[in-house]
């Protein structure tokens, strides 16, 4: 699909939340580059800053920055003024929080901050922005899964059974929107080179789980998402191989073999 027809099927806005670094600014990047503009929802608002004014320059589109916790408690009331009355045709949700240690290490409050802005979040702004996709007749929602998603596993307890949830809930919105022109995905991506990565990863291991580069991930969802190849899209022909092998076995198999995987990467 070529970046005018994206546009005119996804545009002429985007929203992508968690957008100020890592595979958030990989999806801004590239919606940028076919012509969409971008309403960018983040944290850090110096960050957020610098990706728009850069963007803003080099691809001469609009781009907005909204400052904001995606765990905030008042996030529905808060977000028609986020949105105000730009036609968005695009939901990309990024926004990640996890905890990688034995479960019981962290606050219960760290492990509900985990539900609030992996599950609450995208749930919030689906929610806000289905109606008027439905109304339009056209648009698409992508939802940043996680092959961790498949079968549980050791110390990322809370994040991998988020990351079911935004499976479980894409491939539900497919079915429901699929003959009203809305596209949905849950990207279930593999180890990806972020900023994030890198801080939870030991470097001599970092090559280990052979992480993919954002800007690869972003574009292949991307192009999945026109082509129709949801509810569920994994990057990367290495993690398609992975997760196609691991069908083979059984649950207890396939927990206990990814729970090794994870303790030997992130182990120190």
């Amino acid at each position: 699909m070529s970046a005018n027809d994206f546009t005119a099927r996804f545009g002429p806005w985007a929203l992508v939340a968690g957008a100020s670094e890592g595979l958030g600014l990989a999806y801004a990047e590239a919606l940028a580059q076919r012509g969409m503009h971008l309403l960018l929802l983040a944290r850090r608002g110096d960050a957020l800053e610098q990706v728009a004014t850069r963007l803003r320059a080099e691809y001469r589109i609009e781009v907005a920055t909204v400052v904001v916790d995606l765990a905030a408690p008042d996030l529905a009331t808060q977000l028609p003024n986020y949105l105000s009355d730009r036609d968005i045709g695009l939901l990309v949700y990024d926004a990640a929080r996890t905890h990688i240690a034995p479960f019981e290490t962290a606050d219960l409050a760290h492990h509900l901050g985990i539900v609030d802005v992996n599950c609450r979040g995208p749930l919030t702004l689906c929610h806000a922005l289905i109606p008027a996709l439905r109304a339009r007749g056209r648009g698409g929602i992508v939802l940043m899964s996680s092959m961790s998603s498949l079968q549980g596993s050791g110390l990322i307890a809370s994040y991998a059974a988020s990351k079911a949830f935004n499976s479980v809930l894409a491939e539900s919105l497919w079915e429901e929107l699929r003959t009203d022109g809305v596209a949905v995905m849950a990207c279930l991506a593999g180890a990806i080179d972020t900023p994030s990565y890198r801080h939870n990863t030991p470097e001599h291991k970092q090559k280990r789980a052979m992480p993919m580069a954002p800007a690869a991930v972003a574009e292949d969802t991307l192009r999945a998402l026109a082509a129709g190849r949801g509810p569920l899209f994994i990057p990367g022909r290495m993690n398609r191989l992975v997760a196609a092998i691991m069908r083979c076995f059984g649950s207890r198999a396939r927990t206990r073999f990814f729970s090794r995987m994870t303790r030997d990467l992130y182990g120190g």
